[in-house]
C-alpha cells in the first residue's frame, strides 16, 4: 500500500485577481528546482526584456495567458512537479465568476486547495465564493495562504486578524481541515523555506505542509465499491473457463472469499480470485484496477457494481444533487441527457430545479429556473434505469456523475449526490 511519501497529491489554487497566484506557483516550481534549464533561461531573457532585475516568477504560468491571446480556449492549466518526498499536480484554475465551471473542473479531484488572501485586503467576496466551491466539492484540506505579508510589515497581528475573519465564514461551510500560512510569494517567505522575517510563525512552510499532508484517509476505505467496466472472456485454451470482471475499485477493499452482492440484480456470490495484470493477489483496495472472478456463474455486465453484502449503496432512479452547469447553451426543460455514473450510463431528465445559488451572495434563489453556464443549482434527476449511488460527502467517487448531451456528446453538467 502506498505511503504518504510516494503518493500523488493533487491541489488546486484559488484566489482573487492580482493576489499572487501565478507568482506563488512560480516560486514553488523555482525554489523546489522543478523547472528545466531551458525554461528558466527563456524566462530570464523575457524578464530582462521587460526591464526586471529579478526573474518574474509569474511568467512560469504565462503560457496559459499567451494561449488565450491566440484564441485557444483552455479550461484548466495543469502543472506537474516532483520533490524527493512527493509528486504533485497543480490545477491552476481562473478565479473569476465567469470561470466557475473551470474551478469546479480543476478542483473536482483535488486533495487540497490553496486559497490565497491578500494580507492588505483580507477576506473578500471572492474568498467566500471559492471557499463555498471547495466546501461543495468536499476538498478534504484547505490551506489558506495569506500572501503579501511583506506589504503589511510581516505583522503577526494582521495575520491573526485574517485568521479570525476567515474562520467566521468557514464555520458556516463543510470544510474539514483548514490551515493558515503567512507568506510572501514574491520574496519566498514561508513558501519553500522558513521565513526569517516572521520568526513568530512556528509552523511549517507551504512546501513542507504539502509534502507531509496526510491524504491516505481521503479515500473512503470502508464502503467497498467495484463498478464493472468490462467482462473478460479470453479465447484461449489456458483460460477456457475464465470469466473476469475488470474495473477500478472506487473505494474500500476486497479479499478473496469475501461474500459480495452484484447490483442492481441482487445476486450474491463469493470472490474466487483477484488478478492484477498477470499476478493473482489475495486483497485489493482503492484505487487499484483489477479483475475479479466469482465462484458462481451469474450474469454480470458493464455498469453493474460489486459490493459487500452488508454494506450497499443506494439503488435509485431518482437522484437529489447539486450540479454545476458546464454547457455553453442554457438548460432547456424536458431535455433528455445521458447520465454517466462510474461505469453505468442511463438516459435521464431533470425532474425539478429546487433552487439556484447566487454565486456572488451565496443566497438560494428558489424562483429562478434559468440554468446557464457556470450556474450552481440543486436539482432532482429521474433516470431510466437504476444507479447505485452514495452521498458525495461520504464517497466522492460513487457520489459524483456527469450529464452529457447525447446529440453533441458535450458534457453539460457535473453533479454531486446529496
Amino acid at each position: 500500500m502506498e505511503t504518504d511519501n510516494n503518493q500523488l497529491l493533487r491541489f488546486t489554487t484559488a484566489g482573487s485577481v492580482d493576489d499572487g497566484k501565478s507568482t506563488l506557483i512560480g516560486r514553488l516550481l523555482y525554489d523546489s528546482k522543478s523547472i528545466f534549464e531551458d525554461q528558466l533561461d527563456a524566462i530570464k531573457t523575457r524578464s530582462q526584456i521587460k526591464g526586471e532585475h529579478e526573474v518574474d516568477l509569474a511568467m512560469f504560468t504565462d503560457g496559459l495567458k499567451d494561449e488565450r491571446e491566440q484564441g485557444i480556449t483552455i479550461d484548466v492549466a495543469y502543472r506537474y512537479f516532483t520533490t524527493p518526498k512527493r509528486k504533485f499536480i497543480i490545477a491552476d484554475t481562473p478565479g473569476h465568476i465567469q470561470y466557475t465551471r473551470n474551478m469546479v473542473t480543476g478542483a473536482s479531484t483535488a486533495n487540497a486547495a490553496l486559497l490565497l488572501i491578500d494580507a492588505r485586503h483580507g477576506v473578500l467576496e471572492q474568498t467566500r465564493r471559492h471557499s463555498y466551491i471547495a466546501s461543495l466539492l468536499q476538498i478534504p484540506h484547505v490551506i489558506v495562504c495569506i500572501n503579501k505579508m511583506d506589504l503589511v510589515d510581516y505583522s503577526e497581528a494582521r495575520f491573526d486578524e485574517i485568521i479570525q475573519e476567515y474562520k467566521s465564514i468557514a464555520s458556516k461551510m463543510m470544510i474539514k481541515d483548514v490551515r493558515f500560512i503567512p507568506i510572501s510569494a514574491l520574496n519566498g517567505d514561508n513558501v519553500v523555506t522558513r521565513s526569517k522575517n516572521m520568526d513568530w510563525y512556528q509552523d511549517a512552510p507551504l512546501l513542507h505542509t504539502l509534502e507531509t499532508l496526510h491524504i491516505g484517509s481521503d479515500i473512503n476505505k470502508i464502503d467497498a465499491r467495484f463498478p464493472v467496466q468490462t467482462v473478460i472472456r479470453p479465447q484461449s485454451k489456458e483460460f477456457i473457463d475464465y470469466r473476469g470482471y475488470a474495473g477500478r475499485i472506487q473505494s474500500g477493499r476486497f479479499k478473496v472469499q469475501d461474500e459480495v452482492l452484484v447490483m442492481p440484480s441482487g445476486f450474491t456470490s463469493k470472490i474466487k480470485s483477484i488478478d492484477k495484470g498477470k499476478e493473482s493477489i489475495n486483497e485489493a483496495f482503492a484505487p487499484m484496477s483489477v479483475s475479479i472472478t466469482l465462484e458462481d456463474d451469474i450474469d454480470v455486465s458493464r455498469g453493474n457494481m460489486i459490493v459487500r453484502k452488508n454494506n450497499v449503496p443506494k439503488k435509485t432512479q431518482e437522484i437529489n444533487a447539486m450540479i454545476c452547469w458546464l454547457g455553453n447553451e442554457a438548460y432547456q426543460p424536458r431535455t433528455k441527457f445521458l447520465i454517466q455514473h462510474t461505469s453505468n450510463e442511463q438516459t435521464a431528465m431533470i425532474k425539478d430545479i429546487v433552487y439556484k445559488i447566487d454565486i456572488e451572495t451565496l443566497n438560494r434563489l428558489t424562483d429562478d429556473n434559468n440554468i446557464q453556464m457556470n450556474d450552481i443549482a440543486r436539482i432532482t434527476i429521474k433516470t431510466a434505469g437504476p444507479l447505485m449511488i452514495d452521498e458525495f460527502n461520504n464517497n466522492r467517487q460513487t457520489g459524483s456523475f456527469i450529464l452529457v448531451n447525447p446529440n453533441t456528446n458535450e458534457t453539460v453538467a457535473a453533479g454531486m449526490c446529496i
